[in-house]
């Protein structure tokens, strides 16, 4: 290896909620295998892969595998992170300035198969914000709806949940 190549320690994150897989097909095992050729393109070693099951990112709380992961920058294991699209990371812009000071503080990268994201220049930052703030968007619309459907099935009469 020479001095102009890194050790790409890389900690791959998978996520899906049941909402994501019906919407848009986001299988767990279709960004794992995407995840991984690009790895191999880009020579990332890959430590460990952490997935999250039926879990939102609206927000970090409830995703055991991400919170793994953190951990896992901080203790200095993974110094790369790999995701298969932006949304798979979080969909909450508060959330997402947590994450770009923790991995600035441990000098942890963070790639993106399906987008062009680059931390280390100010117009990558940028879009990865401006990403974030439309899967927020869509969060907020989504909650919308469903309360307005919801009230609206309550007008109605009839039963919301099981019987």
């Amino acid at each position: 290896m020479n001095k102009e190549e890194k050790d790409y320690r890389t900690g791959v994150y998978i996520r899906v909620s049941t909402e994501d897989q019906a919407r848009e097909g986001h299988s767990l095992d279709e960004q794992l295998d995407r995840i991984k050729a690009f790895c191999n393109y880009k020579n990332f070693t890959i430590v460990k892969v952490y997935r999250d099951d039926g879990k939102s990112a609206k927000d970090m709380k409830g995703r055991p595998a991400f919170l793994e992961l953190i951990k896992d920058i901080k203790s200095g294991k993974i110094n790369n992170i790999c995701i298969y699209k932006l949304d798979r990371l979080t969909r909450s812009v508060k959330d997402l300035e947590e994450i770009f000071l923790l991995l600035d503080s441990f000098n942890c990268g963070l790639v993106s198969v399906s987008e062009d994201i680059n931390t280390a220049g100010y117009m990558g930052v940028f879009f990865i914000r401006f990403t974030i703030l439309i899967a927020q968007l869509e969060i907020d619309q989504t909650r919308e709806r469903t309360i307005m459907g919801l009230t609206g099935t309550v007008k109605q009469g009839i039963p919301i949940g099981k019987l």
